[in-house]
């Protein structure tokens, strides 16, 4: 069984995923067991994701928001130090920040991590919203 752990408004979850036989699976949400049937047929072979590791069942239903990973980056960013979930920003376009203001706020690993500015400027766009999963080096904002 593959387990995720999940936290929706507020509320902690642990679902479980079993494997896929017939369309059919044993899905566990926080102990309680639930028996799923599929509406599509599973796949023969496994597909890879975007992060090119192998999905080997159906994704659990979540209510999070995809996760943001930008192509081309600026200088002037202000980079997602590691993967994680924007839990606040505490600057709008416009603001002027000094070197090591708080930015915004990242929660990682079970962890809120305060994002500070490298640097003295204008916060001139914001690229994030409050509940957006980043991906590690991906921008938070613009600071010119």
């Amino acid at each position: 069984m593959k387990e995720y752990k999940y936290k929706i408004n507020g509320m902690k979850f642990t679902v479980s995923v079993g494997d896929i036989v017939d369309n059919e699976t044993t899905v566990e949400v926080n102990g309680v067991p639930y028996k799923v049937e599929l509406d599509k047929k599973a796949p023969q072979k496994p597909a890879l994701s975007q992060s090119g590791q192998t999905n080997h069942g159906a994704k659990p239903a979540t209510t999070s928001k995809p996760v943001k990973q930008t192509m081309a980056s600026s200088p002037d960013a202000v980079k997602c130090p590691l993967p994680g979930t924007i839990m606040s920003i505490a600057v709008k376009e416009g603001d002027t920040v000094k070197k090591g203001d708080k930015v915004a706020v990242l929660e990682a690993m079970k962890m809120e991590n305060d994002i500070r500015s490298d640097k003295a400027g204008t916060v001139t766009k914001v690229l994030v919203s409050v509940g957006d999963t980043l991906l590690e080096g991906a921008d938070i904002m613009i600071i010119e």
